[in-house]
């Protein structure tokens, strides 16, 4: 009896028996590359790099994985190459929700459509930040001081998450900020640190090196209620004692950005599969744990039509803040 005659006795066995063979899973072959939509340092490079050092560390594949920046034009360079790159599952692309929030208010060459969605890990919260020495002590103070003439707000990227944020508290607060847009978080901080700006409305873990070196603090979180205590940051203090922006005045009662993780277009559901399941491994590890607790983030894990359908309620979300600032592309 020939070897597909014995195959095909042997699968019909296996029905009888209630079974069928298990097809072989996608698993990947060759180096993979992480891509960040956003400067180092930032909080989207952040998440690339502690996926990376989890997989590698628990030896959850068994390719090598490289992390590469490529946060131009606020983030589009990455998703355009995310795009080019259909059909290769070795790119993996991580970002926040400007994947669907700029092909509505800039002229991009991507729809986040022209990506497989694999899941959204967790929901970065953000904070008003403002210089060590600054004069005001509460969100209700800055915006008196800001009333007085133009205030220089920082943030990273434009029309994005935090020039978004940036307008709300314009409307909210009754003044003018100018915003100047960086490359990623992490160099606001520094332009704030030097002076260079009055505020910024960076994530916990893009400005947590300079709040515990002295160099800025942040005055309010954006958040219905105080960020879980955690350990000290500072000598006195911790996120838990960070007030909430209502609190203070400022009334903005929630507001956070998605962590996002995307493969190119065009790929198998099999390899698509892959990628879920990996990122599900990688967030039951303590290493996943401690990242979140550090980053005062919340875990969460939205994937298949749960992401979707968050994907189209922040759309419509973003298209009122959009539309009032005359960003919509026409």
């Amino acid at each position: 009896m020939g070897r597909t005659s014995t195959f095909l006795l042997s699968a019909a066995a296996a029905v009888l028996a209630g079974t069928m063979p298990a097809l072989s899973a996608w698993q990947p072959q060759k180096p993979i590359e992480f891509v960040a939509t956003a400067g180092p340092g930032g909080g989207t490079d952040n998440l690339a790099r502690a996926v990376q050092n989890i997989i590698t560390k628990h030896k959850l594949i068994e390719q090598p994985i490289v992390v590469v920046n490529k946060g131009g034009g606020s983030g589009a360079e990455g998703y355009v190459y995310g795009k080019a790159s259909a059909g290769d599952p070795y790119k993996v692309i991580f970002g926040t929700s400007n994947a669907w929030q700029q092909p509505l208010v800039s002229k991009v060459a991507f729809n986040y459509t022209d990506l497989t969605p694999i899941a959204a890990m967790a929901q970065d919260e953000f904070l008003l930040w403002v210089k060590q020495d600054a004069p005001y002590k509460t969100a209700s103070d800055y915006l008196k001081a800001a009333a007085s003439g133009e205030f220089k707000m920082g943030g990273a990227q434009s029309k994005d998450t935090d020039e978004v944020l940036t307008r709300m508290i314009e409307k909210v607060g009754k003044v003018k900020l100018t915003y100047i847009p960086f490359k990623s978080g992490a160099e606001t901080a520094v332009q704030l640190a030097g002076g260079h700006l009055d505020s910024h409305v960076n994530n916990p873990s893009e400005s947590l090196g300079q709040w515990r070196g002295s160099t800025q603090r942040p005055l309010c979180v954006f958040s219905p209620k105080r960020l879980p205590q955690g350990p000290k940051v500072t000598a006195t203090e911790g996120w838990g004692d960070v007030p909430t922006c209502v609190e203070q005045g400022l009334d903005i009662k929630q507001y956070e950005q998605p962590r996002t993780v995307w493969l190119p277009g065009k790929v198998s559901p099999e390899q698509a599969a892959f990628y879920v399941d990996l990122m599900k491994k990688v967030q039951a590890t303590p290493e996943w744990k401690d990242y979140i607790e550090k980053t005062s983030q919340v875990d969460t894990f939205l994937t298949g039509a749960e992401l979707e359908k968050f994907i189209k309620e922040d759309l419509e979300r973003i298209k009122q803040v959009a539309g009032e600032q005359g960003w919509l592309v026409k």
